[in-house]
């Protein structure tokens, strides 16, 4: 409910406490990142954090991926439709990550914790990280030739597994003895619960200098100033009906691609997004939630039209989106869906650009490294004995703009997961990194020319590895835009000891042995504007 003009604070108390919120979810990331075992998030950065309001709309996140920002107001609405409110308690911290609840996929597991001030729930504080493994059939829970979802991993209802008394022990022990890396997964465990208790402390402090009242009167006033502010940036789009597509490589298991396709309909303030002509769901585990789309079309609108606009629930407000059940986008519940969170909504975002291309070109960038450019090795570190699960994101050539080139080896759009370091790797995995050089000449030409990729070689220096790839634009390139031309795609490349060489899918499982490399090449940005003339930019080595 909206508070009436005369309850609402001035407007510099609603700076100070929007200020204030985006602290404390930004703060809660930065105690994961310092105080989590896993390298993928304490050197990756693979997690997010925001805080909602006791609805479960988002009021504030931090400066982490878009891919999870876009799912955590959804998920604590969907767990609220579980859990009443009248069962929770001050010091509860909650695990889910059920993608049919808000969620986008199993390894993404969501702490959610309830803030209580003056004897009620007045926010909750979420934390979202990536495990690197979740249990299921293969070892960092990706499983390319996942034909259902009880492959992928445990699926975690809502679940209490801290209370103020400390950690509900037995509940611990059953996650830990479903995943991989027990010890490790604690330790991330611990750091989302301690991030949680960060912003339950932080917001005691916001409670404390302003009464509850007065915080929710301005959690108000920030939705519909966003509101208000989304309103205007639609308007600043020309009325009319337009339609794009993009393509996925194929369906996981080596079939056909599938198409996601969108009809938007702008009318004065409001835009309408329609995906009911994408294709059927994926036999092969790229399919999406329909809450990962919803916030693909978040973060496309926020970018193209208002992306100074405070990122929250009323940003959304005169967005609506269509989506179809028993499309790739709505799939059955048993469907499997790892790669739809950072494959799949990737297409969603690159569909609206090239719808808008004709209307906005100004405002887009062509096609770029829109995956995640997976490949996750695992196995016994004969140094330690010790299991290891390495889950590394690869950056590509970021696509051209009107007005300058694509940066290089850049994280477009819906990611936003930093590279592990060497170092990092090769002291606690056994892979030796042979190789990292920019990929010259990967980027699509134009009146301005896509970013280039990178070379990574890495030398297998264990007895015996697995390794799984979930890539997307190995088939497809990223496109060009107003006649610009398109990126390289990504290669993988397996050299085998013995000297053989082979192509490697973008998605798939295969063993590795000492002395094997794998030699992975990301893809070049799309141009932008046709070329003045023809000036091939492949080198040997691209």
């Amino acid at each position: 409910m909206n508070a009436k003009p005369e309850q609402r604070p001035d407007p510099f108390t609603v700076e100070v406490i929007r200020n204030a919120l985006t602290a404390i979810a930004e703060e809660m990331s930065l105690i994961v990142m310092r105080s989590a075992r896993s390298p993928l998030l304490r050197e990756a950065g693979d997690l997010s954090s925001a805080l909602t309001d006791s609805a479960g709309n988002l009021i504030a996140q931090g400066r982490d991926i878009p891919a999870h920002l876009g799912v955590m107001g959804s998920t604590v609405q969907e767990f609220l439709k579980r859990v009443p409110p009248q069962k929770l308690q001050p010091g509860d911290v909650w695990f889910m990550n059920l993608p049919e609840a808000g969620g986008n996929h199993l390894p993404d597991v969501k702490a959610i914790r309830p803030v209580f001030a003056e004897g009620a729930i007045q926010a909750y504080a979420v934390s979202l990280a990536h495990w690197a493994d979740i249990g299921g059939a293969r070892p960092g829970s990706y499983v390319p030739d996942a034909r259902d979802a009880w492959q992928e991993g445990l699926r975690i209802p809502p679940l209490r597994v801290f209370s103020e008394q400390g950690p509900d022990r037995e509940k611990l022990d059953m996650i830990l003895a479903n995943v991989r890396g027990a010890q490790e997964r604690e330790g991330d465990i611990l750091a989302q619960m301690a991030s949680t208790y960060s912003a339950d402390e932080r917001l005691q402090e916001v409670f404390s200098r302003y009464d509850a009242a007065t915080v929710q009167a301005a959690i108000t006033d920030l939705h519909d100033q966003s509101e208000a502010e989304m309103r205007a940036a639609i308007r600043t789009l020309p009325n009319g009906v337009y339609v794009g597509e993009d393509w996925l490589d194929d369906d996981g298991l080596g079939g056909e691609r599938i198409p996601v396709r969108v009809r938007i309909e702008i009318q004065d303030e409001q835009a309408v997004f329609d995906f009911s002509e994408t294709g059927d769901a994926a036999a092969g585990p790229l399919n999406a939630t329909p809450f990962t789309a919803s916030a693909s079309v978040f973060y496309a609108m926020k970018v193209i039209a208002g992306p100074d606009i405070q990122p929250n629930a009323g940003c959304a407000r005169p967005l609506k989106i269509i989506i179809r059940e028993g499309s790739l986008l709505h799939p059955p519940l048993e469907k499997p869906v790892v790669g739809g969170n950072h494959e799949t909504s990737q297409r969603i975002v690159d569909a609206i650009f090239n719808a808008f291309e004709n209307t906005i070109p100004e405002r887009l960038t062509a096609g770029g490294s829109t995956t995640s450019g997976l490949l996750l090795f695992s196995g016994r570190d004969p140094r330690s004995g010790q299991w290891t699960t390495l889950y590394e994101v690869h950056g590509g050539g970021e696509g051209a703009r009107h007005d300058r080139d694509g940066m290089c080896v850049a994280r477009p759009h819906m990611s936003n997961v930093m590279n592990t370091p060497a170092e990092v790797i090769e002291a606690n995995y056994p892979i030796i990194i042979e190789q990292q050089a920019l990929r010259s000449g990967s980027g699509g030409n134009g009146v301005h020319s896509g970013g280039d990729g990178q070379i990574r070689t890495y030398l297998i220096n264990g007895p015996e590895v697995v390794m799984t790839s979930m890539v997307e634009r190995c088939i497809v390139p990223p496109f060009g835009l107003q006649g610009g031309e398109a990126g390289k795609t990504f290669n993988i490349t397996l050299k085998r000891a013995s000297g053989e060489t082979e192509n490697i899918a973008g998605k798939t499982h295969l063993r590795l042995q000492q002395g094997d490399r794998i030699i992975m090449k990301t893809s070049g940005g799309g141009g932008y504007g046709t070329p003045p003339t023809h000036d091939s930019r492949e080198t040997a080595d691209s």
